[in-house]
C-alpha cells in the first residue's frame, strides 16, 4: 500500500537534495520506522506516518515562510525533512484500558509510548545520525540541533548555546519557527493512534 507522505518526502528529498551520502541516507530510512512512526505520543501527528507527515509540514512551512534570495534549497530540504530523524526506532506501540463514556465499559485501547534505544538526546541525534551518512554544513547542523528551542533539555538548563546559536545562525531560528508552527497551527487535530 502506497504512503503518500512517503512518497511526498522521497520527491521533495531527491529534488533537492545531492550532497555526497545522501542516497545512502534515504536507503536507511527505510531500513527503520521513519515512514510510519509518529511524531509524537499524544500531541502533533500522533498517528501513524505522523513522522513523515510533520517532516514535509516544516519543510513547507520553513520553504514558504522563511526562505530569502541566496538561501540554500539544499539546506532548508536538509534541514526540514531530517530535523527529526531522532525519532526513528522511538516510538512502540502499547494498549491500556480505557472506560467507555457511553456503555461504561472497559477497552483496550492502543497508544504511543516512548521506547528509545539510544538515548543521545533530541536535536543532537539527529545530527548524529544524519552525519553517519553525509556531513552537515555548521548551519545545518546548529539548526538541527537547537530547533527544539526553549524545549530543549539543555536550553532548560541556562544554556547560553541556544542564544549563541541562534544568533549567530538564522537558518536556527527559521527551522526553530517552522517546527513550532506546523506543530502547533498546521496540525491541530492529528492526535490520534490508527
Amino acid at each position: 500500500m502506497s504512503n503518500p507522505y512517503r512518497d511526498e518526502f522521497i520527491a521533495l528529498y531527491t529534488a533537492n537534495i545531492a550532497r555526497d551520502g545522501a542516497q545512502k541516507l534515504l536507503a536507511w530510512l527505510d531500513t527503520t520506522d521513519f515512514y510510519t512512526a509518529p511524531a509524537s505520543t499524544k500531541f502533533h501527528c500522533a498517528c501513524t506516518s505522523g513522522l513523515v507527515m510533520h517532516s514535509v509540514n516544516v519543510y513547507k512551512v520553513l520553504r514558504e515562510r522563511y526562505f530569502t534570495e541566496g538561501d540554500s534549497e539544499e539546506s532548508y530540504a536538509i534541514c526540514a525533512l531530517l530535523h527529526d530523524v531522532c525519532k526513528s526506532q522511538y516510538y512502540r506501540t502499547s494498549t491500556r484500558n480505557v472506560k467507555n463514556e457511553e456503555t461504561g465499559q472497559w477497552e483496550k485501547k492502543p497508544f504511543y509510548m516512548v521506547e528509545d534505544a539510544f538515548p543521545f538526546g533530541h536535536g543532537e541525534k539527529s545530527v548524529y545520525l544524519i552525519e553517519r551518512f553525509m556531513r552537515l554544513k555548521p548551519a545545518e547542523a546548529m539548526a538541527i540541533r537547537w530547533h527544539m528551542g526553549g524545549f530543549d533539555d539543555a536550553a532548560k538548563g541556562g544554556s547560553f548555546a541556544i542564544s549563541v546559536a541562534f544568533d549567530r545562525y538564522p537558518l536556527a531560528v527559521k527551522l526553530h519557527l517552522a517546527d513550532l508552527e506546523a506543530t502547533y497551527l498546521r496540525e491541530k487535530g492529528t492526535s490520534e493512534v490508527r
